[in-house]
């Protein structure tokens, strides 16, 4: 089923009547009227039992807990655990936006936030809710291997979210570069998508086996990473990875990524 942004269904979490009326408006501004409101936890739990929208759009900070309870929950819930959740909050502190990232969120926006970062959030909502197979020269995309390796289990479902909204299927997992050497002794892969933040061995450290000692040293490796430092991201890159996505990340941008590194 292909969406538009008038076919999202979405419950807006915000304590701050002032702050609901300015998104519902910008909401409005892109085209979604169908919207449900909470001033609290309490109360968007209470809708959630109701109706599953399409997108949960929630503050940080109420009085009665705070927007990672609240996506805790939904991941937790049989009937919610994909829906897109998108943070939108006046936050930088890394250390508070760190579980969001490796929950995966669709998008964090600041506050306040323009009609750009909206509508950017707004498209990758669709894009997970939609099906468009990626058309590639090289390779037959539904037989594309590809591993995907994260401690976070979240964020290796968010991961194979976005890959299977392009038309990749055939996915295999590790929670650490450990564990993903070990399936790649048993599996030959076309494609590595990797954290870099993880114990045991982390993404860069995996991406040195890659290149210097395993049997599948040109297999092409997407790093996904919420790190900013720019001396990480630059080992990052002279370990041999062939492109880098911050997390969170639009499926546009990793649909344009693959095609750079899997059609050159």
């Amino acid at each position: 089923m292909d969406f538009e942004p008038a076919d999202l269904s979405l419950l807006l979490v915000e304590p701050s009547a002032t702050q609901q009326k300015i998104i519902c408006n910008e909401l409005q501004n892109n085209d979604i009227t169908n919207i449900s409101r909470a001033s609290s936890i309490s109360e968007a739990k209470q809708l959630l039992e109701q109706q599953q929208p399409d997108l949960i759009a929630s503050a940080m900070y109420f009085d009665d807990g705070t927007g990672l309870d609240l996506l805790k929950g939904v991941r937790a819930s049989a009937l919610l655990s994909e829906t897109p959740f998108m943070l939108v909050s006046s936050e930088w502190r890394k250390d508070q936006l760190e579980a969001f990232k490796q929950s995966g969120v669709v998008a964090i926006l600041p506050k306040p936030f323009s009609r750009l970062h909206l509508g950017k959030a707004i498209d990758a909502t669709i894009d997970l809710l939609s099906y468009d197979e990626m058309e590639l020269d090289h390779y037959d995309v539904t037989e594309l291997r590809v591993l995907v390796v994260d401690d976070s289990a979240l964020a290796r479902k968010y991961i194979a979210k976005v890959l299977i909204s392009l038309g990749i299927n055939n996915i295999i997992f590790a929670n650490d570069g450990e564990q993903a050497k070990q399936m790649m002794s048993m599996h030959m892969l076309d494609l590595v998508v990797t954290d870099y933040n993880m114990p045991n061995v982390n993404g860069r450290e995996l991406t040195e086996y890659i290149r210097q000692q395993s049997d599948q040293s040109h297999v092409p490796i997407l790093m996904v990473s919420s790190e900013a430092n720019e001396t990480h991201l630059q080992q990052i890159e002279n370990a041999g990875v062939n492109a880098l996505c911050d997390k969170p990340f639009e499926p546009q941008t990793v649909r344009q990524l693959l095609y750079s590194i899997l059609e050159h």
